[in-house]
Protein backbone atom coordinates (compact mmCIF):
# COMPACT_ATOMS: atom_id res chain seq x y z
CA UNK A 1 0.00 0.00 0.00
CA UNK A 2 0.96 3.63 -0.51
CA UNK A 3 1.01 5.31 1.89
CA UNK A 4 2.21 2.57 4.23
CA UNK A 5 -0.25 1.81 7.07
CA UNK A 6 0.91 1.83 10.67
CA UNK A 7 0.03 -1.84 11.26
CA UNK A 8 -0.56 -4.35 8.46
CA UNK A 9 -0.81 -8.11 8.95
CA UNK A 10 -2.09 -10.97 6.81
CA UNK A 11 -4.93 -13.19 8.06
CA UNK A 12 -6.14 -16.52 6.81
CA UNK A 13 -9.08 -16.59 4.48
CA UNK A 14 -10.38 -14.10 1.96
CA UNK A 15 -13.63 -12.54 0.81
CA UNK A 16 -15.21 -12.01 -2.59
CA UNK A 17 -16.40 -8.40 -2.85
CA UNK A 18 -18.89 -8.01 -5.67
CA UNK A 19 -20.17 -4.95 -7.45
CA UNK A 20 -23.40 -3.78 -5.79
CA UNK A 21 -22.42 -5.18 -2.38
CA UNK A 22 -24.17 -3.75 0.68
CA UNK A 23 -22.50 -1.39 3.16
CA UNK A 24 -24.06 -1.20 6.62
CA UNK A 25 -23.47 1.24 9.44
CA UNK A 26 -23.85 4.99 10.11
CA UNK A 27 -24.96 6.76 6.95
CA UNK A 28 -22.09 9.27 6.81
CA UNK A 29 -19.51 6.50 7.20
CA UNK A 30 -21.21 4.39 4.53
CA UNK A 31 -21.25 7.36 2.16
CA UNK A 32 -17.53 7.84 2.76
CA UNK A 33 -16.70 4.24 1.86
CA UNK A 34 -18.90 4.42 -1.22
CA UNK A 35 -17.03 7.58 -2.30
CA UNK A 36 -13.70 5.78 -1.87
CA UNK A 37 -14.83 2.85 -4.05
CA UNK A 38 -16.86 4.54 -6.81
CA UNK A 39 -16.47 1.74 -9.33
CA UNK A 40 -18.05 -0.92 -7.10
CA UNK A 41 -21.51 0.71 -6.95
CA UNK A 42 -21.83 -0.17 -3.26
CA UNK A 43 -25.36 0.04 -1.80
CA UNK A 44 -26.34 1.15 1.72
CA UNK A 45 -28.31 -1.39 3.76
CA UNK A 46 -28.91 -2.93 7.20
CA UNK A 47 -26.32 -5.68 6.86
CA UNK A 48 -23.91 -6.65 4.16
CA UNK A 49 -20.41 -7.28 2.92
CA UNK A 50 -18.91 -4.20 4.60
CA UNK A 51 -19.88 -3.42 8.19
CA UNK A 52 -19.02 0.00 9.64
CA UNK A 53 -18.72 1.22 13.22
CA UNK A 54 -17.84 4.59 14.68
CA UNK A 55 -15.28 4.83 17.50
CA UNK A 56 -14.21 8.45 18.12
CA UNK A 57 -11.58 7.19 20.57
CA UNK A 58 -9.48 6.16 17.57
CA UNK A 59 -8.92 9.82 16.76
CA UNK A 60 -9.36 11.95 13.61
CA UNK A 61 -8.74 10.19 10.29
CA UNK A 62 -7.93 6.89 12.03
CA UNK A 63 -9.41 3.50 11.22
CA UNK A 64 -9.21 -0.25 11.70
CA UNK A 65 -9.85 -2.58 8.77
CA UNK A 66 -10.32 -6.34 9.06
CA UNK A 67 -11.03 -8.60 6.08
CA UNK A 68 -11.97 -12.24 6.68
CA UNK A 69 -14.08 -14.98 5.20
CA UNK A 70 -17.28 -13.38 6.56
CA UNK A 71 -16.69 -9.97 5.04
CA UNK A 72 -15.12 -6.60 5.75
CA UNK A 73 -15.25 -4.82 9.12
CA UNK A 74 -14.28 -1.17 9.42
CA UNK A 75 -14.06 0.83 12.63
CA UNK A 76 -13.46 4.54 12.04
CA UNK A 77 -12.66 7.49 14.27
CA UNK A 78 -14.71 9.79 12.02
CA UNK A 79 -15.94 10.12 8.45
CA UNK A 80 -12.40 10.73 7.20
CA UNK A 81 -11.24 7.52 8.88
CA UNK A 82 -13.98 5.57 7.07
CA UNK A 83 -13.01 7.18 3.78
CA UNK A 84 -9.35 6.26 4.21
CA UNK A 85 -10.29 2.73 5.26
CA UNK A 86 -12.17 2.54 1.95
CA UNK A 87 -9.07 3.72 0.09
CA UNK A 88 -6.97 1.04 1.80
CA UNK A 89 -9.58 -1.58 0.99
CA UNK A 90 -9.43 -0.44 -2.64
CA UNK A 91 -5.66 -0.99 -2.68
CA UNK A 92 -6.25 -4.61 -1.68
CA UNK A 93 -8.09 -5.13 -4.96
CA UNK A 94 -6.45 -5.67 -8.37
CA UNK A 95 -5.32 -2.69 -10.45
CA UNK A 96 -8.26 -3.32 -12.77
CA UNK A 97 -10.63 -2.23 -9.99
CA UNK A 98 -9.48 1.36 -10.66
CA UNK A 99 -10.97 1.18 -14.15
CA UNK A 100 -14.65 1.79 -14.77
CA UNK A 101 -16.52 -1.39 -15.62
CA UNK A 102 -20.01 -2.77 -15.12
CA UNK A 103 -20.45 -5.65 -12.70
CA UNK A 104 -17.63 -7.91 -11.57
CA UNK A 105 -16.29 -9.26 -8.30
CA UNK A 106 -12.89 -9.07 -6.64
CA UNK A 107 -11.19 -11.39 -4.21
CA UNK A 108 -9.99 -9.49 -1.12
CA UNK A 109 -7.20 -11.15 0.88
CA UNK A 110 -7.59 -11.52 4.62
CA UNK A 111 -5.80 -8.66 6.42
CA UNK A 112 -5.83 -6.57 9.56
CA UNK A 113 -4.91 -2.89 9.22
CA UNK A 114 -4.69 -0.30 11.99
CA UNK A 115 -3.84 3.14 10.77
CA UNK A 116 -3.75 6.87 11.47
CA UNK A 117 -1.82 9.72 9.85
CA UNK A 118 1.39 11.18 11.26
CA UNK A 119 0.52 14.69 10.03
CA UNK A 120 -2.80 16.47 9.59
CA UNK A 121 -1.61 18.60 6.60
CA UNK A 122 -0.76 16.48 3.56
CA UNK A 123 -0.87 18.91 0.71
CA UNK A 124 -0.39 19.83 -2.91
CA UNK A 125 -0.15 23.43 -4.11
CA UNK A 126 -1.18 24.23 -7.69
CA UNK A 127 -0.41 27.60 -9.25
CA UNK A 128 -3.41 28.26 -11.51
CA UNK A 129 -2.39 31.91 -11.98
CA UNK A 130 0.65 31.42 -14.25
CA UNK A 131 -1.19 28.80 -16.29
CA UNK A 132 -4.91 28.28 -15.86
CA UNK A 133 -6.19 24.72 -15.36
CA UNK A 134 -9.85 24.10 -16.18
CA UNK A 135 -12.17 22.85 -13.46
CA UNK A 136 -12.06 19.31 -14.85
CA UNK A 137 -8.31 19.12 -14.11
CA UNK A 138 -8.83 20.12 -10.48
CA UNK A 139 -11.67 17.63 -9.99
CA UNK A 140 -9.42 14.89 -11.34
CA UNK A 141 -6.53 16.01 -9.14
CA UNK A 142 -8.79 15.86 -6.08
CA UNK A 143 -9.63 12.25 -6.96
CA UNK A 144 -5.95 11.37 -7.28
CA UNK A 145 -5.12 13.11 -4.00
CA UNK A 146 -7.85 11.13 -2.26
CA UNK A 147 -6.43 7.82 -3.51
CA UNK A 148 -3.15 8.77 -1.80
CA UNK A 149 -4.73 10.16 1.39
CA UNK A 150 -3.54 13.68 0.57
CA UNK A 151 -5.96 16.18 2.08
CA UNK A 152 -5.02 19.83 1.35
CA UNK A 153 -5.34 21.41 -2.10
CA UNK A 154 -3.76 24.86 -2.03
CA UNK A 155 -4.91 26.93 -5.04
CA UNK A 156 -2.75 29.93 -5.97
CA UNK A 157 -5.56 32.02 -7.45
CA UNK A 158 -3.86 35.36 -8.07
CA UNK A 159 -0.48 36.56 -9.26
CA UNK A 160 1.08 39.06 -11.67
CA UNK A 161 0.21 36.81 -14.60
CA UNK A 162 -3.48 36.31 -13.90
CA UNK A 163 -6.48 36.47 -11.57
CA UNK A 164 -8.50 33.25 -11.54
CA UNK A 165 -11.81 33.66 -9.71
CA UNK A 166 -15.04 35.50 -10.46
CA UNK A 167 -15.91 38.53 -8.37
CA UNK A 168 -19.44 39.85 -8.57
CA UNK A 169 -18.47 42.84 -6.44
CA UNK A 170 -15.42 43.70 -8.58
CA UNK A 171 -16.18 42.21 -12.00
CA UNK A 172 -13.13 43.69 -13.73
CA UNK A 173 -11.08 41.12 -11.85
CA UNK A 174 -12.40 38.30 -14.02
CA UNK A 175 -13.21 40.43 -17.05
CA UNK A 176 -9.81 42.13 -17.35
CA UNK A 177 -7.31 40.52 -14.96
CA UNK A 178 -7.96 36.89 -15.92
CA UNK A 179 -6.19 36.90 -19.28
CA UNK A 180 -3.02 38.05 -21.01
CA UNK A 181 -2.26 38.46 -24.74
CA UNK A 182 0.84 36.26 -24.79
CA UNK A 183 3.18 34.17 -22.64
CA UNK A 184 6.96 34.07 -22.30
CA UNK A 185 8.57 30.93 -23.72
CA UNK A 186 12.30 31.67 -23.46
CA UNK A 187 14.70 29.78 -21.23
CA UNK A 188 15.98 31.33 -18.01
CA UNK A 189 18.71 33.91 -18.66
CA UNK A 190 18.14 33.99 -22.42
CA UNK A 191 16.66 36.72 -24.66
CA UNK A 192 12.93 37.20 -24.26
CA UNK A 193 10.63 35.31 -26.61
CA UNK A 194 6.83 35.04 -26.59
CA UNK A 195 4.25 32.71 -28.12
CA UNK A 196 1.75 35.48 -29.04
CA UNK A 197 -1.10 33.17 -28.02
CA UNK A 198 -3.73 34.63 -25.66
CA UNK A 199 -4.00 32.76 -22.36
CA UNK A 200 -6.60 33.02 -19.63
CA UNK A 201 -9.55 31.67 -17.74
CA UNK A 202 -11.21 31.88 -14.35
CA UNK A 203 -13.41 29.86 -12.02
CA UNK A 204 -16.91 31.16 -11.44
CA UNK A 205 -18.16 31.28 -7.88
CA UNK A 206 -20.41 28.37 -8.82
CA UNK A 207 -17.28 26.49 -9.93
CA UNK A 208 -15.72 27.15 -6.53
CA UNK A 209 -18.85 25.90 -4.78
CA UNK A 210 -18.70 22.70 -6.82
CA UNK A 211 -14.98 22.24 -6.17
CA UNK A 212 -15.49 22.79 -2.45
CA UNK A 213 -18.30 20.24 -2.21
CA UNK A 214 -16.47 17.70 -4.37
CA UNK A 215 -13.33 18.05 -2.29
CA UNK A 216 -15.14 17.75 1.05
CA UNK A 217 -16.80 14.52 -0.09
CA UNK A 218 -13.27 13.16 -0.62
CA UNK A 219 -11.84 14.59 2.63
CA UNK A 220 -9.82 17.26 0.83
CA UNK A 221 -9.75 20.83 2.17
CA UNK A 222 -9.29 23.57 -0.43
CA UNK A 223 -6.95 26.33 0.74
CA UNK A 224 -7.47 29.41 -1.48
CA UNK A 225 -4.64 31.91 -1.89
CA UNK A 226 -4.87 35.56 -2.88
CA UNK A 227 -1.20 36.59 -2.85
CA UNK A 228 -0.78 40.17 -1.57
CA UNK A 229 0.45 42.88 -1.32
CA UNK A 230 2.99 42.06 -4.07
CA UNK A 231 2.45 39.94 -7.19
CA UNK A 232 -0.24 42.53 -7.99
CA UNK A 233 -0.03 43.30 -11.74
CA UNK A 234 -3.28 41.51 -12.56
CA UNK A 235 -5.24 43.22 -9.78
CA UNK A 236 -3.86 46.63 -10.77
CA UNK A 237 -4.70 45.99 -14.42
CA UNK A 238 -8.33 45.87 -13.29
CA UNK A 239 -8.33 48.39 -10.44
CA UNK A 240 -5.27 50.68 -10.66
CA UNK A 241 -6.62 52.90 -7.88
CA UNK A 242 -5.68 50.15 -5.40
CA UNK A 243 -1.97 50.79 -6.07
CA UNK A 244 0.29 53.42 -4.48
CA UNK A 245 0.63 55.45 -7.68
CA UNK A 246 -2.73 54.88 -9.40
CA UNK A 247 -0.97 53.91 -12.64
CA UNK A 248 -2.54 51.19 -14.75
CA UNK A 249 -0.62 47.97 -15.14
CA UNK A 250 -0.92 45.19 -17.69
CA UNK A 251 -1.36 41.54 -16.76
CA UNK A 252 2.24 40.36 -16.82
CA UNK A 253 3.22 38.22 -19.81
CA UNK A 254 6.69 37.25 -18.59
CA UNK A 255 7.88 35.23 -15.61
CA UNK A 256 9.68 36.61 -12.59
CA UNK A 257 8.63 39.33 -10.18
CA UNK A 258 7.39 42.85 -10.81
CA UNK A 259 7.48 45.87 -8.46
CA UNK A 260 3.69 46.12 -8.67
CA UNK A 261 2.22 46.34 -5.17
CA UNK A 262 -1.13 47.10 -3.59
CA UNK A 263 -1.51 50.10 -1.33
CA UNK A 264 -1.81 49.22 2.38
CA UNK A 265 -4.45 51.90 2.96
CA UNK A 266 -7.96 51.07 4.27
CA UNK A 267 -9.66 50.92 0.81
CA UNK A 268 -7.39 48.00 -0.13
CA UNK A 269 -8.25 46.15 3.07
CA UNK A 270 -11.94 46.75 2.37
CA UNK A 271 -11.55 45.47 -1.21
CA UNK A 272 -9.76 42.32 -0.11
CA UNK A 273 -12.26 41.66 2.68
CA UNK A 274 -15.10 41.70 0.15
CA UNK A 275 -13.18 39.29 -2.10
CA UNK A 276 -12.47 37.02 0.87
CA UNK A 277 -16.20 36.96 1.65
CA UNK A 278 -17.03 35.98 -1.93
CA UNK A 279 -14.49 33.13 -1.99
CA UNK A 280 -15.39 31.83 1.48
CA UNK A 281 -19.09 32.07 0.69
CA UNK A 282 -18.61 30.06 -2.50
CA UNK A 283 -16.35 27.34 -1.11
CA UNK A 284 -18.64 26.91 1.86
CA UNK A 285 -15.99 26.02 4.40
CA UNK A 286 -12.53 27.60 4.55
CA UNK A 287 -10.56 26.73 7.69
CA UNK A 288 -7.37 28.15 6.11
CA UNK A 289 -6.90 31.09 3.73
CA UNK A 290 -3.47 31.93 2.29
CA UNK A 291 -2.60 35.61 1.88
CA UNK A 292 0.92 35.31 0.46
CA UNK A 293 3.18 38.05 1.80
CA UNK A 294 6.16 36.92 -0.28
CA UNK A 295 8.54 38.61 -2.73
CA UNK A 296 7.33 42.16 -2.17
CA UNK A 297 9.10 45.26 -3.47
CA UNK A 298 8.18 48.01 -0.97
CA UNK A 299 9.76 50.94 -2.88
CA UNK A 300 6.42 52.44 -4.00
CA UNK A 301 5.19 52.50 -0.41
CA UNK A 302 8.28 54.40 0.73
CA UNK A 303 7.93 56.89 -2.14
CA UNK A 304 4.25 57.68 -1.46
CA UNK A 305 3.64 60.69 0.86
CA UNK A 306 0.13 59.41 1.65
CA UNK A 307 1.32 55.93 2.58
CA UNK A 308 4.28 57.32 4.51
CA UNK A 309 1.96 59.53 6.54
CA UNK A 310 -0.31 56.56 7.21
CA UNK A 311 2.69 54.51 8.35
CA UNK A 312 3.69 57.29 10.75
CA UNK A 313 0.12 57.53 12.09
CA UNK A 314 0.35 53.82 13.02
CA UNK A 315 3.58 54.42 14.94
CA UNK A 316 5.63 52.26 12.57
CA UNK A 317 9.20 53.24 11.80
CA UNK A 318 9.60 51.79 8.28
CA UNK A 319 7.80 50.03 5.45
CA UNK A 320 8.87 46.58 6.69
CA UNK A 321 6.69 46.76 9.81
CA UNK A 322 3.92 48.27 7.64
CA UNK A 323 4.03 45.13 5.50
CA UNK A 324 3.63 43.04 8.65
CA UNK A 325 0.81 45.29 9.89
CA UNK A 326 -1.07 44.97 6.57
CA UNK A 327 -0.92 41.16 6.66
CA UNK A 328 -1.95 41.10 10.31
CA UNK A 329 -4.98 43.24 9.52
CA UNK A 330 -6.03 40.80 6.79
CA UNK A 331 -5.48 37.90 9.19
CA UNK A 332 -7.76 39.62 11.70
CA UNK A 333 -10.46 39.92 9.05
CA UNK A 334 -10.12 36.23 8.18
CA UNK A 335 -10.26 35.23 11.83
CA UNK A 336 -13.58 37.06 12.13
CA UNK A 337 -14.78 34.76 9.32
CA UNK A 338 -13.54 31.56 10.96
CA UNK A 339 -10.42 31.13 8.80
CA UNK A 340 -6.78 31.00 9.87
CA UNK A 341 -4.36 33.02 7.75
CA UNK A 342 -1.46 31.23 6.06
CA UNK A 343 1.64 33.07 4.78
CA UNK A 344 4.95 32.40 3.07
CA UNK A 345 7.99 32.77 5.31
CA UNK A 346 8.90 36.36 4.27
CA UNK A 347 5.84 37.48 6.23
CA UNK A 348 7.23 35.84 9.37
CA UNK A 349 10.69 37.36 8.86
CA UNK A 350 9.38 40.87 8.20
CA UNK A 351 7.43 41.35 11.40
CA UNK A 352 5.04 40.16 14.06
CA UNK A 353 2.15 38.02 12.83
CA UNK A 354 -1.05 36.99 14.53
CA UNK A 355 -0.14 34.07 16.81
CA UNK A 356 -2.51 31.71 14.98
CA UNK A 357 -1.05 32.44 11.53
CA UNK A 358 0.37 29.36 9.80
CA UNK A 359 3.81 29.82 8.21
CA UNK A 360 5.00 28.02 5.06
CA UNK A 361 8.83 28.12 5.04
CA UNK A 362 9.63 27.78 1.34
CA UNK A 363 13.15 29.18 1.70
CA UNK A 364 14.36 26.29 3.83
CA UNK A 365 13.72 24.40 7.03
CA UNK A 366 15.89 26.67 9.19
CA UNK A 367 13.42 29.56 8.89
CA UNK A 368 10.68 27.00 9.58
CA UNK A 369 12.43 26.06 12.82
CA UNK A 370 12.54 29.72 13.83
CA UNK A 371 8.84 30.20 13.03
CA UNK A 372 7.93 27.13 15.09
CA UNK A 373 10.11 28.32 17.96
CA UNK A 374 8.22 31.64 17.85
CA UNK A 375 4.97 29.75 18.40
CA UNK A 376 3.62 29.47 14.87
CA UNK A 377 2.25 26.31 13.35
CA UNK A 378 4.33 25.38 10.31
CA UNK A 379 3.68 23.51 7.06
CA UNK A 380 6.99 22.43 5.52
CA UNK A 381 7.27 23.68 1.91
CA UNK A 382 11.02 24.01 1.16
CA UNK A 383 12.23 24.38 -2.42
CA UNK A 384 14.28 21.24 -1.84
CA UNK A 385 12.74 18.71 -2.04
CA UNK A 386 9.16 19.97 -2.40
CA UNK A 387 9.19 22.21 -5.47
CA UNK A 388 7.88 19.82 -8.09
CA UNK A 389 8.41 22.32 -10.92
CA UNK A 390 12.10 21.40 -10.72
CA UNK A 391 13.32 18.64 -13.05
CA UNK A 392 13.84 15.09 -11.81
CA UNK A 393 17.13 14.70 -13.67
CA UNK A 394 19.82 17.08 -14.96
CA UNK A 395 19.38 16.08 -18.58
CA UNK A 396 17.93 17.46 -21.79
CA UNK A 397 15.69 14.38 -21.91
CA UNK A 398 13.52 16.08 -19.30
CA UNK A 399 10.89 18.59 -20.40
CA UNK A 400 11.67 22.24 -19.74
CA UNK A 401 11.96 23.02 -16.01
CA UNK A 402 13.20 25.90 -13.91
CA UNK A 403 16.14 23.91 -12.49
CA UNK A 404 17.20 20.56 -11.09
CA UNK A 405 17.34 18.09 -9.43
CA UNK A 406 14.53 16.84 -7.16
CA UNK A 407 13.90 13.09 -7.36
CA UNK A 408 11.39 10.66 -5.90
CA UNK A 409 14.13 9.50 -3.53
CA UNK A 410 14.76 13.08 -2.39
CA UNK A 411 11.09 13.46 -1.49
CA UNK A 412 10.97 10.06 0.22
CA UNK A 413 13.96 11.00 2.40
CA UNK A 414 12.41 14.28 3.60
CA UNK A 415 11.60 14.78 7.29
CA UNK A 416 9.00 17.54 7.86
CA UNK A 417 9.87 17.74 11.59
CA UNK A 418 13.63 17.06 11.95
CA UNK A 419 14.70 15.22 15.08
CA UNK A 420 17.32 17.92 15.65
CA UNK A 421 14.53 20.38 16.47
CA UNK A 422 13.31 20.78 20.06
CA UNK A 423 10.23 18.69 20.77
CA UNK A 424 8.00 21.74 21.28
CA UNK A 425 9.00 23.02 17.80
CA UNK A 426 8.47 19.61 16.18
CA UNK A 427 4.97 19.56 17.65
CA UNK A 428 4.24 22.78 15.72
CA UNK A 429 4.71 21.06 12.34
CA UNK A 430 1.27 20.41 10.87
CA UNK A 431 2.72 18.54 7.91
CA UNK A 432 4.18 19.20 4.48
CA UNK A 433 3.10 20.31 1.03
CA UNK A 434 4.60 20.06 -2.46
CA UNK A 435 4.48 23.11 -4.73
CA UNK A 436 3.59 22.97 -8.42
CA UNK A 437 4.48 26.41 -9.78
CA UNK A 438 3.30 26.45 -13.37
CA UNK A 439 5.49 28.82 -15.36
CA UNK A 440 6.72 25.68 -17.13
CA UNK A 441 3.66 23.49 -16.54
CA UNK A 442 1.31 24.64 -19.30
CA UNK A 443 -1.27 21.82 -19.30
CA UNK A 444 -2.73 18.82 -17.51
CA UNK A 445 -0.40 16.29 -19.13
CA UNK A 446 2.66 18.15 -17.88
CA UNK A 447 1.00 18.54 -14.47
CA UNK A 448 0.66 14.74 -14.29
CA UNK A 449 4.31 14.33 -15.25
CA UNK A 450 5.60 16.76 -12.63
CA UNK A 451 3.31 15.53 -9.85
CA UNK A 452 3.49 11.75 -10.03
CA UNK A 453 5.13 9.64 -8.71
CA UNK A 454 6.87 12.28 -6.54
CA UNK A 455 3.53 12.96 -4.84
CA UNK A 456 3.37 9.24 -3.96
CA UNK A 457 6.54 9.79 -1.90
CA UNK A 458 5.00 12.92 -0.38
CA UNK A 459 1.94 10.88 0.63
CA UNK A 460 4.19 8.28 2.25
CA UNK A 461 6.13 10.87 4.25
CA UNK A 462 3.14 12.92 5.39
CA UNK A 463 0.88 9.97 6.27
CA UNK A 464 3.39 7.44 7.60
CA UNK A 465 6.00 9.88 8.92
CA UNK A 466 8.80 8.43 6.82
CA UNK A 467 9.42 6.14 3.86
CA UNK A 468 10.87 2.78 4.88
CA UNK A 469 13.23 0.45 2.99
CA UNK A 470 10.49 -1.23 0.99
CA UNK A 471 9.01 2.00 -0.37
CA UNK A 472 10.69 1.63 -3.77
CA UNK A 473 9.24 -1.84 -4.24
CA UNK A 474 5.76 -0.75 -3.17
CA UNK A 475 5.99 2.25 -5.50
CA UNK A 476 6.86 0.03 -8.45
CA UNK A 477 3.75 -2.04 -7.80
CA UNK A 478 1.64 1.09 -7.23
CA UNK A 479 2.36 2.40 -10.73
CA UNK A 480 -0.11 -0.15 -12.09
CA UNK A 481 -2.86 1.67 -10.23
CA UNK A 482 -1.74 4.98 -11.78
CA UNK A 483 -1.81 3.33 -15.22
CA UNK A 484 -5.36 2.15 -14.59
CA UNK A 485 -6.35 5.65 -13.48
CA UNK A 486 -4.90 7.14 -16.66
CA UNK A 487 -2.16 9.15 -14.95
CA UNK A 488 0.61 10.25 -17.32
CA UNK A 489 3.29 10.04 -14.64
CA UNK A 490 7.05 10.17 -15.15
CA UNK A 491 8.38 6.60 -15.43
CA UNK A 492 11.02 5.79 -12.82
CA UNK A 493 13.65 5.26 -15.53
CA UNK A 494 12.95 8.52 -17.35
CA UNK A 495 10.42 10.15 -19.68
CA UNK A 496 8.71 8.48 -22.58
CA UNK A 497 9.61 10.00 -25.96
CA UNK A 498 6.45 12.11 -26.16
CA UNK A 499 6.96 13.43 -22.62
CA UNK A 500 10.24 15.17 -23.47
CA UNK A 501 8.71 18.00 -25.51
CA UNK A 502 10.76 21.19 -25.28
CA UNK A 503 14.04 19.99 -23.74
CA UNK A 504 15.30 21.07 -20.36
CA UNK A 505 18.64 22.89 -20.22
CA UNK A 506 20.51 21.41 -17.26
CA UNK A 507 23.01 23.18 -15.07
CA UNK A 508 21.41 26.65 -15.19
CA UNK A 509 19.77 26.64 -11.73
CA UNK A 510 21.00 24.07 -9.22
CA UNK A 511 18.94 23.37 -6.11
CA UNK A 512 21.92 23.45 -3.65
CA UNK A 513 22.91 26.92 -4.88
CA UNK A 514 19.33 28.14 -4.55
CA UNK A 515 18.94 26.80 -1.02
CA UNK A 516 22.19 28.35 0.19
CA UNK A 517 21.19 31.78 -1.11
CA UNK A 518 17.65 31.57 0.23
CA UNK A 519 18.80 30.59 3.72
CA UNK A 520 21.03 33.67 3.88
CA UNK A 521 18.11 35.90 2.91
CA UNK A 522 15.86 34.60 5.68
CA UNK A 523 18.11 36.26 8.27
CA UNK A 524 17.40 39.72 6.82
CA UNK A 525 14.23 41.46 8.01
CA UNK A 526 14.11 43.32 4.67
CA UNK A 527 14.09 40.06 2.69
CA UNK A 528 10.56 40.59 1.48
CA UNK A 529 12.29 41.80 -1.70
CA UNK A 530 12.28 39.08 -4.38
CA UNK A 531 14.59 36.21 -3.53
CA UNK A 532 14.95 34.32 -6.80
Amino acid sequence: MIPRPRIFSHLSGSYELASGAVVSGPADLADAVRAALPGLDLRPGDSGAIDLRLDPALGPEAYKLVVGSRGVEITAGDRAGAFYAGQSLHQLLPDASYRFSTGGAWNVPGVRVEDAPRYSWRGLHVDVARHFFPKRELLRLIDLMAVHKLNRLHLHLADDQGWRVESRAYPLLHEVASHRPRTAVHFYGEPEAYDDVPHGGHYTLDDLAELGAYARAREVVIVPEIDVPGHACAILAAYPELGPTGERHEVLDRWGISPAILSPLPPTVEFLTVVFDEIIGALGEVPFFHIGGDEVVLDHWAASPEIDAYRASLGLDSTGPLHAWFLRRLADALAERGARAVVWDEAFVSGELRPDTVVMPWRGMEVGRRAAAAGHDVVATPVFPLYFDYAEAATADEPMAIGETITVSDVAAFDPAPESWPEESRARVLGAQAQLWTERIPDGRTLDYRTWPRACALAEVTWSGRADDDFAGRLGAHLGRLDALGVEYRPLDGPRPWQRRRPHRPGVIRVPDVMERLDRLTHDAESTRPSV
